[in-house]
């Protein structure tokens, strides 16, 4: 609360400092669990919570309240069994690009119904980024997990990269900041929709690369990586020339000055 320092609440016995405070990680300022970002930035929580299991009639009533906010069809329906289903929006946020099949077409209704893999019918493959901030719909069941949504992500779009590779985040917006949470892989993205209500502002879900500190090169093809190496080549030349256009007008000013000097006294 004074120094303003951060840490998550399982690193807090790691830390060593010269605290006053008798409880420094259980100030009004840091609350357990949370993670206090700089202002005006936007930041990545990975903390984990987990809400109490909702009654049927709970659900009920919140699935009522769901619906009377809706103003579009995409409504919530409750089963018998208590499950319930609905849809949610994926915002796809990817700097990096993907690799799909080459030479492959459109996805039929009929290859959806079949739920038929048009990956599997080539063997060639290219690389190419995704549209930004591309956004996906998609029906789900109470019961479907994170894991199970990217990897549905990924096969609409017929991306045949490893699913590890991403990873499912949370969007909130709090006192004009943009919050990232990422989410587990056994968490239920609809019950989050549910308990958020229909307003995208509350939350959203974006795809994201699994940034994870440790790149696992293991996981990329041979394609990808000579991919990536283009890449840098290119951000390599293009740095280059900035830094030589630069100091080509340096030179120029220069020259200019040193010009313009001559024959004046001093």
């Amino acid at each position: 609360a004074d120094c303003r320092y951060t840490c998550h609440q399982e690193c807090c016995s790691l830390v060593q400092l010269d605290c006053p405070r008798p409880e420094p990680c259980q100030s009004p300022l840091s609350p357990p669990g949370t993670l206090l970002p700089p202002f005006g930035l936007n930041v990545t929580q990975t903390v984990e919570e987990k809400p109490e299991p909702l009654t049927i009639q709970e659900i009920k009533e919140k699935i009522e309240k769901y619906n009377a906010k809706v103003t579009n069809c995409l409504l919530m329906k409750l089963n018998d069994d208590g499950t319930y289903t609905g849809f949610i929006k994926v915002h796809l946020k990817l700097r990096r690009p993907v690799t799909v099949p080459a030479g492959i077409r459109p996805q039929s209704i009929y290859d959806a119904l079949k739920e038929v893999n048009l990956a599997d019918m080539t063997d060639k493959r290219t690389s190419f980024y995704l549209p930004l901030d591309a956004i996906k719909q998609l029906h789900i069941s109470s019961t479907t997990t994170v894991s199970e949504v990217i990897r549905g992500l990924l096969k609409k779009f017929m991306v045949v990269d490893n699913p590890q590779k991403f990873a499912l985040f949370k969007e909130m917006r709090k006192d004009g900041q943009v919050l990232f949470q990422k989410l587990l892989l056994t968490e239920y993205p609809l019950y989050l929709r549910l308990l958020a209500g229909p307003d995208t502002d509350v939350l959203s879900f974006v795809l994201k690369e699994n940034e994870t500190g440790e790149v696992e090169w293991d996981a990329f093809s041979i394609p990808e990586l000579q991919n990536f190496l283009m890449i840098l080549d290119k951000e390599e030349k293009e740095k280059i020339q900035q830094v030589q256009r630069k100091y080509e007008k340096f030179k120029q000013r220069l020259q200019q000055t040193l010009k313009e000097a001559r024959g004046k006294p001093g």
